[in-house]
């Protein structure tokens, strides 16, 4: 039975403002919905076709045809930042949500299970550790070609341990507290009490480290495309873009370089600041 207090007000709208913070987090939710409704519309809002460049009109500043100019090939500055956003964001996206999932799993397996599962399934994760994200999606790219997919596999199977870590800490602290006794004591299985009753208190800390887990995707697959190994052109990215323009910093133009730095830290921010703002009120909430 619920019970509605006079004077405030229930529902989704509610919820939505009961996570809400200062200026600081709307500002950066703002800018996260902006990047996100820019990556899905991205076909529509790009002024120019990114791909087509016009070498006469390369290294060109702001105008009314360029917004923020051209590269040294003619590529038109903006629309390559708005088709970017779509590459540049799904790479990450992905890999979070790959690693997140699995790594819930694997760590509430190897915490209710214990023994010998746990102590194997650890190790392997110890092992997992020892690479870095961004050398084990160097390695796939020298196997497999360069391009986004196999990088992207690759780093979310180097992030998982991360989550699956976490996940495995928490569970055996939870599994400690009475309530996990009560629910086994009536009768209810080890999955239904993980994943109805564990997982939810558990969850906002695991949010929160999933929202850093994307920042530094997004800059390891940026980095892997700045490198030429991630994606190639014509397609854009935000990373190659900032490869390409290095010739036009040297030679006054700028903007087709530092644009995308700028969306890369700004998303970064972003991204972190919500996830731990929403991570903090939901525990806060759990509590």
């Amino acid at each position: 039975m619920s019970v509605r207090i006079p004077g405030v007000t229930h529902g989704p709208v509610a919820r939505l403002r009961a996570l809400g913070g200062g200026w600081s987090q709307n500002l950066c939710l703002l800018l996260l919905v902006l990047f996100v409704l820019v990556s899905v519309f991205a076909p529509w809002l790009a002024p120019q076709d990114p791909t087509y460049g016009d070498l006469g009109s390369g290294l060109v500043g702001p105008n009314a045809e360029h917004w923020l100019g051209t590269d040294q090939g003619g590529h038109d500055t903006f629309s390559a930042l708005v088709e970017g956003s779509r590459t540049s964001l799904v790479g990450p996206l992905t890999v979070v949500l790959f690693s997140t999932v699995t790594g819930i799993a694997v760590g509430l397996f190897t915490a209710w299970r214990g023994g010998w599962v746990d102590t194997v399934i650890g190790r392997l994760i110890d092992v997992l550790f020892a690479f870095p994200a961004l050398l084990v999606a160097i390695l796939a790219v020298a196997v497999f070609g360069k391009g986004m997919t196999a990088p992207v596999i690759a780093m979310s199977l180097a992030y998982l341990p991360y989550t699956a870590r976490l996940v495995r800490g928490l569970a055996l602290q939870e599994q400690a507290r009475p309530y996990i006794a009560a629910y086994r004591v009536q009768g209810h299985s080890g999955m239904f009490v993980a994943v109805r009753r564990l997982l939810p208190n558990i969850g906002p800390t695991v949010l929160a480290q999933s929202t850093v887990n994307f920042g530094y995707a997004l800059l390891d697959l940026a980095a892997l495309s700045f490198l030429g190994l991630g994606v190639q052109p014509p397609t854009p990215d935000w990373g190659a873009m900032i490869n390409q323009s290095q010739a036009a910093v040297l030679q006054g133009q700028p903007l087709s370089s530092i644009v995308p730095a700028v969306a890369v830290v700004l998303v970064v921010v972003a991204f972190n600041v919500v996830g731990e703002n929403v991570g903090d009120r939901l525990a806060g909430r759990n509590s």
